[in-house]
Order: C-alpha cells, then sequence, then structure tokens
C-alpha cells in the first residue's frame, strides 16, 4: 500500500467500475472513453494518431476499435493519400451521447473526490500531473 504505482493502478480501476456503472446504459465501455474524447475533439483521425494521443499498446488499441466498430460508434474509411490508414469517424449514435458520457465520466470523478474539499483535489491532481510528466520519460 505504500506503492504509488499500485494505489494509481488501484485508482484506475474503481473510476473504471464507477464510470461502467453509468456508462452501460449509454452504449460505451471505460476503456472506450479515452478514444471517444480524442475523436469528439477531433473527428476523422487514423488509428496511428489515436495511438499516440491514447497512449495504449497498438493491439489493446485494434482491439478497442474492432468493438467500438462492432458496437456501431465508429466507422473507418479510407484516407484520401495513404492507402495503408483508414480515417476514424464517429458515427451518429456515439456523437448524440457525448454529452451524456461526459456528463457520466464527471461523476465517476466525482464519486472518487467524495469528502475532498477543493484545494486538496486540486493539490493531488498537480501531483497526479507531476507524477505522470515522470512517467512520460521513462
Amino acid at each position: 500500500m505504500d506503492s504509488a504505482a499500485y494505489l494509481a493502478s488501484q485508482l484506475a480501476k474503481g473510476f473504471a467500475r464507477s464510470l461502467h456503472q453509468r456508462a452501460a446504459g449509454l452504449g460505451f465501455l471505460p476503456g472506450q472513453f479515452p478514444i471517444l474524447l480524442e475523436l469528439w475533439s477531433e473527428d476523422g483521425l487514423t488509428q496511428k494518431q489515436l495511438l499516440e494521443r491514447v497512449d495504449i499498446e497498438q493491439a489493446t488499441m485494434a482491439n478497442t476499435l474492432s468493438r467500438m466498430e462492432r458496437d456501431g460508434l465508429i466507422e473507418r474509411r479510407p484516407h484520401p493519400s495513404d492507402k495503408r490508414a483508414q480515417l476514424i469517424f464517429l458515427t451518429r449514435k456515439a456523437t448524440a451521447m457525448q454529452t451524456e458520457a461526459v456528463r457520466a465520466a464527471m461523476a465517476a470523478d466525482q464519486d472518487l473526490f467524495r469528502g475532498f474539499r477543493t484545494f486538496e483535489r486540486e493539490l493531488l491532481l498537480e501531483y497526479i500531473r507531476r507524477i505522470l510528466d515522470n512517467a512520460k520519460r521513462l
């Protein structure tokens, strides 16, 4: 229990559980949420661009995108200038769920910070950002 990495892992699992309860009725899984966020921000990215932005393994990304396509959240279209690449676009279903999905994630986040004062939350977030910056350098 003195390992920051272990505790961060447990925190991520707790957030995923909380988000899963809210997201199930909306039609997405917690692991799909970071991809949805990126595509809501900029639709029509390649898988490589998503990999760089979400920072997950290639195999995980491929499987997640396949599930999202199966579930009607994304569609793939040929890249206009790179025959090897495809562009990934949100479907109407995924676009329509944005507001509720973001609300669900915010509620899941609030669950984790229940009982924290505002300055405590802000301080913890600052510490986590610094740790993540260190992790990127490894």
